[in-house]
């Protein structure tokens, strides 16, 4: 699919691009008129090019970065794959060949937000010679914003930042896609909750079903795909038990790509079927949600399946959402019923439609709308979308618009570190414990998913690189079993672009054939990642100065899910990985190795 309808899949705003957007592009060959032009002709090419690994793995701040050589030529281009990977402006470093940049400049649609400590960003283009360097938006996460900023300007390069040091109509234009391609961590930073998009099928005459409930199919099959892109792009997606009852769906990408959002059902009463679809987790894993007490019974039968259950003392949308952003959801995508969309759309939860409409006539009476009672008795109370698109999609149209504005990033926030610096009273880190989970936040470089590569000794001897901590812990539940299938799934697992692949390979196989993993796993899984950990630690005088500093603090994995290795949602996981992490601390402040280890047993269990 073409990058123009990869990204209306997500926005439908088709007149922000140009076709032809792989091929690289010259000054003399655009033909473009005043500088001002230029930089927003660069900044949005970035912004396109930041776009491209949507859909292969789970959403992640896009970023994109051209370079450009002393006498206007492109040199190199690049774009983030996913947290954890080599970031754009290495990439397209790494395209543009060595001081080929040198004296150029560098335009970038997003400030760069390395993980805390890794600058590699920074240093690869301090290093290049790059001389200017063009922001299309500082970084829209707090404690992020600025940095780069401000350390590349401290080495003497010129940094301008779109809307701030350049201002005009086409950077404005140029200033919006990079806002549009980045709108779910913006939406997430300023709403704290993830952003949602609402998705629904319809007739010409406003049915999502028949009355009878039938509703297979409205839309076209290339509507279908589009869908399909859309899960893709999103960390979940969300129903109602009336859809899982009426239509028992699987809710899958199926669009060619890697990535598989999780499934999550809200459910006030759990009066759920016993047989469904979204039951079986051997390929993605489902979350349920409902009122705390409901049918204790099935919510059994659920944990025997693999399905989590999360129970809130009163269950609306509103709740939900600020828990999965707890968790680290940056996108959702709602597949719902016209009940649960009314309530998200009055909870405020919703922050786009995509609405595909088909040219169907189906009437009835009691035949269901995509959106339920909202309380409006006059059509001057109705919502109106922003900054609405058209397309045809097969048959059908596709009406996509924001209900909400992208938050408004001017004036621009000063960060915790600049409030700091003004005023020495105010503290980072006010709490004795330290949260950590995904690789943008303040401590994102605890997790086992940051990007920094690691070199274990194998049984022979010899030293092997890993991408990750995330890519050996998982390849190791394979590694020594007597079975080719899963010697291939080390491989897989060892050449895997980004944490979340390798970890998505790991789950899923140990999923399918728990019996081919290691029959040893459960006894040795924490000496393994304790392995890594300290690696990772010791290899990165950065990482282990940020350990060391944390010192008389408690520091807790905060996944919701993983009550193994992380703490849980209401701090009822063993959080062993901060655990794991305590202990190296301990061995780095200086506390003697052997009696850490040799403690580890007892530490571990309390």
């Amino acid at each position: 699919m073409s990058m123009v309808g990869m990204y209306s899949c997500c926005f439908g705003n088709h007149a922000l691009f140009s076709t032809g957007t792989k091929t690289k592009i010259t000054c003399q060959q655009q033909q473009l008129n005043g500088n001002h032009s230029l930089e927003a002709h660069y900044v949005r090419r970035a912004a396109i090019l930041s776009d491209l690994s949507a859909g292969f793995t789970s959403p992640h701040p896009n970023f994109g970065c051209v370079l450009i050589t002393p006498s206007g030529n492109v040199a190199g281009e690049g774009y983030l794959y996913a947290q954890g990977t080599k970031p754009a402006e290495v990439l397209a470093l790494e395209a543009a060949g060595s001081d080929s940049c040198l004296g150029g400049s560098a335009f970038l649609n997003l400030e760069p937000g390395d993980c805390h400590g890794d600058h590699s960003s920074v240093s690869a283009l301090i290093q290049a010679g790059i001389k200017r360097v063009v922001v299309g938006m500082r970084h829209p996460l707090r404690h992020l914003r600025g940095n780069a900023v401000r350390a590349l300007r401290g080495h003497g390069l010129q940094v301008d930042v779109l809307g701030e040091d350049l201002q005009s109509k086409t950077i404005e234009e140029a200033l919006k896609l990079c806002h549009l391609v980045n709108a779910p961590l913006i939406y997430r930073a300023a709403s704290r909750i993830p952003f949602s998009v609402l998705k629904y099928a319809m007739t010409l005459d406003g049915k999502i079903a028949a009355s009878s409930g039938h509703a297979a199919w409205i839309s076209s099959k290339k509507s279908r795909s589009r869908v399909f892109e859309l899960r893709g792009r999103s960390d979940a997606v969300v129903v109602g038990g009336n859809t899982v009852r009426r239509d028992n769906p699987r809710l899958t990408a199926r669009h060619g790509g890697g990535h598989l959002p999780m499934r999550i059902v809200m459910s006030q009463t759990l009066d759920l079927p016993q047989e469904a679809n979204l039951w079986d987790i051997s390929e993605v894993s489902t979350i349920v949600v409902a009122q705390r007490g409901a049918r204790k019974d099935f919510q059994k039968y659920l944990a025997s399946k693999g399905v989590e259950v999360v129970e809130f003392d009163i269950l609306n949308p509103r709740d939900v959402m600020e828990y999965f952003y707890e968790c680290g959801y940056l996108s959702i995508l709602w597949e719902c019923g016209g009940t649960l969309a009314a309530s998200a759309i009055s909870s405020g939860v919703i922050h786009r439609v995509n609405a595909f409409i088909a040219p169907k006539i189906i009437g009835g009476r009691n035949a269901p709308t995509p959106v339920g009672e909202l309380g409006m008795v006059e059509m001057s109370q109705a919502l109106d979308l922003i900054d609405v698109s058209y397309e045809q999609v097969g048959p059908d149209i596709l009406v996509s618009g924001f209900l909400q504005p992208i938050p408004d990033l001017t004036p621009n926030i000063p960060s915790v570190d600049e409030t700091s610096a003004i005023d020495p009273s105010v503290t980072p880190y006010e709490s004795s414990i330290i949260f950590f989970y995904k690789t943008w936040d303040p401590y994102g470089a605890f997790s086992n998913f940051s990007p920094h590569p690691i070199q274990m000794q194998d049984d022979d001897g010899n030293y092997k690189t890993w991408s990750s901590v995330e890519h050996y812990y998982q390849a190791h539940k394979f590694v020594g079993v007597e079975n080719s299938k899963a010697q291939q799934w080390v491989d897989q697992i060892k050449s895997a672009k980004s944490p979340e692949e390798a970890a998505r390979i790991g789950r899923s196989a140990q999923r399918r054939h728990p019996d081919l993993v290691r029959s040893d796993w459960d006894s040795v899984k924490v000496d393994v990642m304790f392995r890594a950990l300290k690696s990772k630690f010791s290899i990165y005088p950065h990482l282990n100065n940020m350990l060391v500093s944390t010192a008389g603090s408690v520091l807790v994995e905060a996944s919701p899910h993983d009550l193994f290795w992380g703490g849980g949602r209401e701090g009822e996981g063993l959080n062993y990985l901060g655990r794991l992490l305590m202990q190296l601390r301990a061995e780095f402040i200086g506390e003697s190795p052997s009696a850490s280890r040799g403690s580890e047993s007892s530490f571990l269990t309390t």
